[in-house]
């Protein structure tokens, strides 16, 4: 038992799993569904107590997982569909349904482009997921994942007014996902990949792109143009070439790997942002030619095409020695003070580990950070993936692109920075429930989108 405001509660077998797993159930963006959509029932996010497995899962005297049990309970899940029409009386029926319907079903049939006309394809969005790699949960499965896809559903209407729906494949082969995905498409004008394990989750992602409609893998590129729009901010505030940063990212997986081509311009002829000096680590350290267990790890191998230029090798710490800049898509608790004073003069460190960073601000700063971000929403500089993907898809459908580009990412990273006036260290990046930002965001990946369908 542990002790609440003065009572206590009886630990349940699934109180204590989500006591263990408590560390690593915040994603970016249900931290910002749990502030700004469940409210009033959920109340302002605070500081964590030091309590090891308690940090998420008690703040300011309630306990979150008990009542989103209730929650969830309660309203039998997040989301709903609703008519747009009222179907009160016979011609109702009749023109919503037989007869009437199908004079657009043989609309469409001679014209299929009209799909976009008469039905809810120009406005939905097929949020995917086999549960491989749900939050930090992992490999939960397709059920187990269904309670955050719909949050993220609740997201894309939120900020972008976009009907998402979630889709939890019970199938973890990749064959079998892909082809799945391509025989629901003609339903959605796009597609959100999610919380599929890497590396699986490259090959799908690459092969779907055929399909005429976004096919976009958040968990990569989401965190990897939000990533980008505050760097652009920071090199800003401290007066720096973004170009010239040496950074040093801690974690190879979906993330870490879209940062880096990214960041690179790796694959761009003219690329925008083309920093120089990037280094990728794993939990084994610096990725490097030398290093023989990554041989037939195809994502591993080809990041060397576009990190590591001087070869260097050894531990992420090594790593860290003399860099710009640390971008942490990996572990708690990983830095301490003496690792960021081993950094350059006034380093920038982004520890979005969540819920618990690689590093606390305290201990960042202690070590000599000008400017910290982290994925929580109670810390300065929240680098937040909701900033990103409602907009992102709405101006990618809104112009019809049949793909979401480099340049369609560029330009939301770069909407994104310029949304700040005035940024200042301790303001990089838009707030995350500031719905004006995703406005900003469409519009100028519509633009981007326009610009490569007419160049």
């Amino acid at each position: 038992m542990f002790k609440k405001k003065g009572r206590f509660v009886k630990k349940t077998p699934l109180f204590h799993f989500l006591s263990k797993k408590v560390l690593f159930l915040e994603p970016v963006f249900l931290l910002s569904l749990r502030i700004n959509l469940l409210s009033p029932l959920l109340q302002q996010h605070q500081k964590p107590t030091n309590q090891p497995g308690f940090c998420t899962l008690i703040m300011a005297g309630k306990n979150y997982y008990e009542e989103s049990l209730e929650l969830h309970r309660k309203n039998k899940g997040k989301i709903e569909v609703r008519s747009k029409i009222p179907v009160n009386t016979i011609a109702d029926l009749s023109t919503v349904y037989s007869p009437g319907v199908a004079a657009p079903c043989l609309a469409i049939h001679e014209n299929p482009d009209d799909v976009y006309t008469y039905t809810i394809k120009s406005n939905t969005v097929a949020l995917v997921s086999d549960g491989s790699a749900v939050l930090g949960l992992g490999n939960i499965g397709a059920a187990a994942a269904i309670p955050v896809m719909e949050g993220k559903c609740m997201l894309f209407k939120k900020f972008a007014d976009l009907d998402a729906f979630p889709i939890c494949l019970d199938t973890q082969d990749t064959e079998q996902i892909i082809q799945t995905v391509r025989n629901i498409a003609p339903v959605f004008g796009g597609i959100n990949l999610e919380d599929i394990s890497a590396p699986r989750c490259f090959e799908i992602e690459s092969r779907l792109q055929d399909l005429g409609i976004p096919v976009f893998h958040d968990d990569q590129h989401g965190t990897a143009i939000v990533t980008l729009a505050a760097l652009i901010n920071a090199a800003k505030v401290l007066g720096r070439d973004l170009n010239d940063l040496k950074i040093v990212i801690n974690g190879a997986g979906s993330a870490g790997i879209a940062i880096a081509k990214l960041l690179r311009g790796f694959g761009q002829k003219n690329p925008k942002v083309a920093v120089k000096h990037i280094i990728l680590c794993d939990r084994k350290g610096i990725l490097c030619k030398n290093r023989a267990d990554i041989a037939g790890i195809l994502h591993k191998m080809e990041a060397l095409l576009y990190t590591n230029p001087e070869s260097k090798h050894g531990t992420v710490f090594d790593a860290l020695v003399g860099a710009d800049v640390f971008i942490g898509v990996s572990q708690s608790g990983l830095l301490k003070a003496e690792h960021i004073r081993s950094m350059a003069k006034d380093p920038i460190v982004f520890a979005m580990a969540n819920p618990e960073p690689e590093i606390m601000p305290e201990e960042a700063y202690k070590g000599g950070a000008a400017i910290f971000g982290t994925g929580r929403s109670d810390f300065p500089n929240q680098v937040n993936n909701v900033l990103g993907f409602p907009g992102i898809f709405r101006g990618a459908m809104d112009a019809r692109a049949p793909r979401i580009t480099v340049n369609m990412k560029l330009a939301a990273a770069f909407a994104i920075a310029k949304y700040l006036k005035n940024p200042d260290r301790e303001h990089i990046i838009p707030a995350a429930l500031d719905k004006k930002v995703a406005t900003a965001v469409a519009r100028a990946v519509y633009k981007a989108a326009m610009q490569e369908k007419n160049p």
